[in-house]
């Protein structure tokens, strides 16, 4: 037999169905596998051999998986150990690959997804396996390394620049002096904060202020921008990620020593901390508004040229592993950004796994309280388009998950 294995790993997103769509109409259309296995939970599933047959989708169960969001197979938060470190662990995974007869796996996921790939491609190819491995790219951080911007990310930064238009028409009804601090995600990145941006247009400038974690946060700088935008309107927002720091790289918002599996720090309070602040020494009405998992699977405000590249590249991901590559990830190389044009290429894990791609410091502002033109002109073709839903009963339809809910 020929068969395959999908699995998707990490945060949700609103458009990792899509790519996990993407790998499944590759797999049928290209008539060179029998069986198309999906492992529920990520890599957990496979060393658990928990599996469900997804060969026998149709296309309008397939057609309502890519706009669903979340992760249709389940995640995990599970860290491969090193080469050395985990041979019984391999040894595992590769004897249920031989048993269920496959001759490629794709893992859809983000930085510490391609991790995981990257080590199974490695082990494979130190044991001379035939197996094919491929990463799919995802994550609404849009940092990894070497692709233009990841699947996920378009999506997540439409709901923020939405979300942040609707609360500049919220917060201009009132006369009284207010400042609204709105709290996004992103640990080390500002790609989601800096979406923020975009919501401004001709009638309003809202955010005003926009911090990302790429530079130093100073809180008595923070302070006087604050006092100086109040001396022009009665209505401030800020945008400020969850993961800024101070000049000794100290997240403003860690709450304690506690980090994932993974290593990294749990952030959370960002907002909460500087409305404190502002509050404290303005003397002045303040609120504050975390926008935590809101941005990871907003389906309803999904961006279609997100969910469409979504796909395209989960079907790459197939058509590169049949023509023998093994070890890589499909990439976005843009062409241009108006009209928004992209090409197709491959990049190695070994080179994209464990490397970060931030937001570079030339577009931010020399102040550090905003972004350049360059970073606009870069995000606004991702959020474009659409995703035509079917609702009931009022309410978005996604596609049923029994093998998740026992339900």
């Amino acid at each position: 037999m020929n068969n395959i294995i999908v699995a998707q790993s990490g945060g949700p997103t609103a458009a990792i169905n899509a790519s996990l769509v993407g790998v499944i109409r590759g797999a049928k259309n290209s008539n060179r596998y029998d069986n198309i296995y999906g492992a529920l939970h990520g890599i957990s599933g496979v060393m658990n051999e928990d599996f469900i047959d997804l060969t026998q989708l149709g296309e309008e169960e397939l057609n309502k998986i890519y706009y669903t969001p979340a992760c249709y197979l389940g995640s995990c938060r599970y860290k491969m150990p090193s080469l050395d470190e985990g041979t019984e662990v391999f040894e595992k995974v590769f004897e249920i690959l031989r048993k269920k007869e496959v001759s490629a796996f794709f893992y859809i996921g983000g930085n510490d997804s391609m991790d995981t790939i990257s080590k199974l491609a490695a082990y494979g190819k130190k044991i001379g396996s035939d197996i094919k491995f491929a990463g799919v790219p995802k994550t609404i951080d849009n940092d990894l390394v070497m692709i233009d911007h990841t699947p996920g990310y378009g999506s997540a930064a439409k709901f923020i620049a939405q979300s942040m238009l609707e609360m500049a028409h919220d917060t201009a009804i009132y006369e009284v002096q207010c400042v609204t601090i709105v709290e996004i995600m992103g640990r080390n990145a500002g790609w989601l904060t800096a979406a923020a941006a975009l919501a401004r247009n001709e009638y309003s400038d809202i955010p005003q202020l926009i911090y990302l974690p790429e530079v130093p946060f100073d809180i008595d700088r923070f302070v006087e921008d604050v006092r100086e935008e109040l001396k022009k309107t009665r209505n401030v927002v800020v945008a400020v990620s969850e993961g800024i720091k101070n000049a000794d790289g100290e997240y403003i918002s860690a709450t304690s020593a506690v980090s994932d599996k993974f290593g990294h720090a749990q952030l959370s309070g960002a907002g909460k901390c500087l409305e404190g602040i502002i509050k404290d020494r303005l003397n002045i009405k303040c609120r504050s508004v975390e926008l935590n998992i809101l941005q990871r699977a907003a389906a309803h405000s999904a961006s279609k040229t997100d969910l469409d590249e979504s796909l395209s590249l989960g079907e790459k991901a197939v058509e590169y592993a049949l023509e023998g590559n093994s070890g890589f990830m499909p990439l976005l190389v843009r062409t241009s950004d108006e009209p928004y044009a992209y090409s197709y290429e491959i990049g190695m894990l070994s080179d994209i796994a464990n490397k970060e791609k931030q937001v570079p410091t030339e577009w931010i502002t020399e102040s550090q309280n905003d972004v350049k033109p360059e970073l606009v002109s870069y995000m606004k073709p991702l959020i474009l388009g659409e995703v035509s839903i079917e609702y009931k009963n009022g309410l978005p339809s996604y596609m049923e998950i029994p093998h998740l809910t026992g339900k």
